[in-house]
């Protein structure tokens, strides 16, 4: 049994199955921590019959028309509320470096922004 400790965490990768609720997925979006390493699979049934996707955003997003009226679900979403956006930075164009430097380093949370 894995117990979390109080506190922030950051469990990525397949450590995080060791924290989903029976039943519960497991998402793979990108690899900002690194591709993952192989594992058995076996561990989704012992975890309590979990699933595993690696969803892909071509998959979802098939034409243009599609895009647009996903994007202005998004956009409307933020302009009502019901979508957050955090900010965690704001850094001159001239920065990027720092900026990628940051987030690589995990001193950042939410959306950074860079500004020409």
């Amino acid at each position: 049994m894995f117990v979390v400790p109080p506190g922030p965490h950051r469990l990525t990768g397949m450590d995080a199955i060791q924290v989903a609720a029976h039943g519960g997925p497991e998402v793979l979006y990108g690899y900002a921590s690194g591709r993952p390493e192989p594992f058995d699979v076996s561990r989704l049934q012992t975890g309590g019959s979990l699933t595993l996707t690696r969803p892909t955003l071509g998959h979802f997003v098939a034409s243009v028309e599609e895009l647009r009226l996903r994007a202005g679900d998004v956009l409307r979403w933020v302009a009502d509320g019901t979508l957050k956006v955090t900010v965690g930075g704001r850094y001159p164009l001239a920065e990027a470096a720092r900026a990628h430097a940051d987030l690589e380093a995990r001193r950042t949370t939410g959306k950074l922004l860079l500004i020409p």
